[in-house]
């Protein structure tokens, strides 16, 4: 079934026509936005003008036409705060039916905040939470708790970024005053609300929306020279947002605009967005803020395939790795009993050989969806498709990862063939240096297991592995003949010498 979801929000109106699955998976197909900046207007006003009324109902004909042309089979519709509080908003809503064919439904806070949660626990790991999420729109800020098997609490208050930025501003850049009253505003609504969380002990700050995102995009910026491209799971520290509220108070919206990672169309906000957010983590008593990239969109999405076929998440907050992983896979027509058996045998050796790498098991799962994805390259081309992987796993929309562990992964697809990483290389060259000698270990066990999978017949049962003082030996149990994979072993073998220092003997029982 394929479905379009349209979230008519105070900032910007989103797009987003997926192909959803009975286990209640989604793949992304059509992604569109526009800001309107409704909610400026509805704070000034009160209602919405005939002009901005105008630029609404052409927005949602062009989407709908969008959703249309990608064969959506149904379309839903919600609208937030700026059409929620505007007087004349069921007006819009009236003209959005009658001329551009799309029934809109005026979701309340707490159901938007339920739908957001939703999307949240399907796409950031909550392990083992709770968390306390919080999705910064143009006229309102929603707040929830839970963690990765259901929403416990919620709540929806007056806190948008464009409300608190016309009723609080008044300079550019903003005077002391204007800073004053942006921080008594937020500790008069969310000092009760924090109060009230508190006592759900959360250990996590989720942030979802535009300008959340785009600061922690700046904060990376500011700290390593480069915008990332992956935001799902990106983690960053109050001490880093300091840095950069320092220098959006100090600018002018001119020179915002110039930032390395920051919306120039987000340049006027961005101050009161920086107020909010780390006057709320002051106020959560929480010291870093976890980027989750889906929102109200994608929950509009699984709250849809949950009506249809009500698969349960379930409690396990990983599974949504391993479903992201699969998911990814199945995308790029993965040869899926090659790719098993070399997570299979990665797995095996990654356990036999605890004692020379040491590692934990994050890096065992890690290995484990590299050897999952190793191949899925060979979906564009079977020629350098070692590189397509890496491209693919970057660009994959891989959900419950870190940035970093979005690279260790691309990192193993990239090299799982042969060749060192070259330092200016990426994903490489992204990588902190304690961890490249961690990932050298697990690309070395990806490559063995890989060539202990030559034929790509899944002949080798099982490995036996005894460990010497300089040397280690494989012996392989095969119901038949597993010459042709004991070579792939034996030509792969390099690195794993290499990273260990002992020689590797490969024999069949």
């Amino acid at each position: 079934m394929r479905i379009a979801a349209l979230d008519l929000g105070s900032n910007s109106f989103h797009l987003l026509v997926a192909d959803a699955r009975p286990d209640g998976s989604f793949v992304p197909l059509v992604q569109e936005k526009e800001m309107l900046r409704l909610g400026d207007v509805v704070g000034r006003l009160g209602r919405i003008p005939d002009d901005s009324a105008d630029a609404a109902v052409d927005t949602v004909q062009r989407l709908r036409a969008m959703a249309d042309a990608a064969g959506a089979d149904e379309l839903i519709a919600c609208a937030t705060s700026a059409i929620r509080e505007a007087e004349n908003g069921g007006e819009l809503v009236d003209r959005l039916e009658a001329e551009a064919g799309v029934a809109v439904r005026v979701i309340s806070g707490n159901d938007e905040a339920r739908l957001i949660f939703r999307a949240v626990r399907a796409s950031v790991l909550i392990d083992p939470g709770p968390a306390v999420a919080i999705d910064l729109g143009g006229g309102s800020l929603e707040v929830m708790v839970g963690d990765a098997s259901s929403l416990w609490w919620s709540t929806s208050v007056k806190l948008g970024v464009a409300r608190l930025t016309a009723e609080q501003v008044r300079c550019d850049p903003p005077s002391k005053a204007d800073l004053r009253r942006l921080r008594d505003r937020v500790v008069e609504v969310l000092g009760p609300i924090a109060g009230h969380v508190a006592g759900f002990r959360p250990t996590d700050l989720i942030g979802t929306s535009g300008t959340l995102t785009d600061l922690a995009r700046l904060a990376v910026a500011a700290q390593t020279g480069s915008v990332p491209t992956v935001m799902n799971q990106l983690r960053v520290s109050g001490a880093d947002l300091e840095i950069v509220h320092k220098e959006l108070v100090a600018s002018d919206a001119a020179e915002r605009r110039k930032l390395p990672g920051l919306d120039s169309r987000r340049a006027d906000l961005a101050p009161a967005g920086s107020v909010l957010l780390l006057t709320a983590m002051e106020l959560f008593d929480l010291t870093e803020l976890t980027i989750g990239s889906w929102a109200l969109r994608e929950g509009i999405v699984l709250d849809a395939i949950a009506r249809h076929d009500p698969a349960d998440w379930g409690g396990d907050a990983r599974l949504i790795r391993r479903g992201s992983v699969t998911d990814l896979g199945r995308r790029c027509n993965w040869r899926e009993d090659h790719a098993r058996q070399v997570a299979r045998l990665a797995v095996s050796l990654f356990d036999r050989t605890r004692p020379l790498h040491h590692l934990g098991d994050q890096d065992r799962e890690l290995l484990e969806f590299a050897g999952l994805l190793h191949d899925i390259g060979e979906h564009i081309s079977s020629e350098s498709h070692h590189k397509h992987t890496a491209y693919l796993i970057e660009h994959g929309r891989l959900r419950g990862f870190s940035p970093e562990e979005v690279a260790v992964l691309a990192t193993l697809g990239r090299y799982h063939r042969q060749g060192e990483p070259k330092a200016s290389a990426e994903p490489w060259a992204s990588l902190p240096d304690e961890r490249r000698h961690d990932v050298r270990a697990l690309l070395a066990l990806l490559r063995l297991a890989d060539g202990l999978d030559r034929g790509h017949a899944g002949a080798v049962e099982a490995v036996d592995v005894e460990l010497g003082a300089d040397s280690v030996r494989l012996r392989v149990r095969a119901a038949a003949d597993a010459d042709l994979d004991i070579w792939g072993g034996r030509r792969k073998a390099r690195l794993f010498e290499q990273v260990f220092d002992r020689h590797v003997e490969i024999d069949q029982q």
